[in-house]
């Protein structure tokens, strides 16, 4: 049977995905900074479920559970960069420490999971990628540029890495997520010490005090982590999955924005050639 390793897994659409893969038959290496909180998901599937301890930023950790998980399975034949927190701030407000810390978590840590795995994928010429992304990504909301652009950072590096692996039996995909009933909004969100003024009504609407989202969310991370498992089980994987009534509605509208601006400014566009 096929086993996952999947990283954010104490909470979340870490954890429903963790429960819905093992549902499903599969083994799985649930990781979180402190595994002790997955102990209740390796009661339930003693003989299926790894918990392992790991810091996507401590390159010894990842080691560490490469070497549990192939100890116990043999193999990593799924791998989800799922670990990740929001960060709110208007791009001037955001401080350098933790601009550099949300990029580590949420940009070079998969990155580095993602360099631990494939040696081995590559050898059995199989394996799957998912990058969880965000709809954040396309959208770009105020106050939520340095996500958004970490985010966007993991799709570019994702759509090169498709290309380089698909002839080696490689998928990758990306999953957009809308907004889930989870704790992103919540204990998981972080925001800027610094406050200007000037961005009160925009930037400044979208930080936690004056956000009402959590706990109200449409998402349901089951039926979002049952998704994900179909689509990584499904002989065609999409590039590009999205999750939510939302995510969809959202990011057509951006499409169709985007792609009237083009067309508005085409004769400029390409009257850039030589002539």
């Amino acid at each position: 049977m096929p086993t996952w390793l999947i990283t954010g897994c104490s909470t979340g659409l870490g954890r429903a995905l963790a429960q819905s893969a093992l549902g499903r038959g599969h083994n799985a290496v649930v990781t979180a900074r402190d595994a002790s909180r997955l102990a209740d998901i390796v009661e339930n599937y003693p003989d299926t479920a790894l918990a392992c301890s790991l810091d996507v930023t401590e390159p010894a950790q990842i080691a560490a559970v490469l070497q549990q998980a192939e100890r116990r399975f043999g193999s990593i034949d799924v791998l989800v960069n799922n670990a990740g927190y929001g960060y709110r701030a208007a791009v001037e407000e955001g401080e350098d420490a933790d601009v550099q810390k949300l990029f580590a978590t949420n940009l070079f840590g998969p990155i580095a999971m993602i360099k631990a795995v494939l040696p081995g994928m590559r050898a059995r010429r199989a394996g799957a990628i998912v990058n969880i992304s965000s709809i954040g990504a396309r959208i770009t909301p105020v106050g939520s540029g340095y996500y958004a652009a970490a985010k966007a950072a993991i799709e570019g590096l994702s759509g090169s890495l498709r290309g380089e692996v698909a002839p080696l039996g490689i998928k990758v995909m990306v999953v957009q997520p809308g907004a889930f009933r989870t704790d992103f909004a919540g204990r998981s969100l972080v925001e800027s010490v610094t406050v200007i003024d000037d961005y009160a009504e925009t930037a400044g609407k979208r930080r936690k005090a004056n956000d009402t989202m959590d706990g109200t969310q449409i998402g349901d991370p089951a039926r979002g982590a049952d998704a994900i498992v179909t689509a990584v089980e499904a002989d065609d994987s999409p590039a590009l999955l999205l999750l939510g009534q939302d995510a969809f509605d959202w990011f057509l509208a951006v499409d169709d924005e985007l792609r009237g601006q083009v067309e508005k400014w085409k004769e400029l566009t390409v009257g850039t050639g030589f002539h």
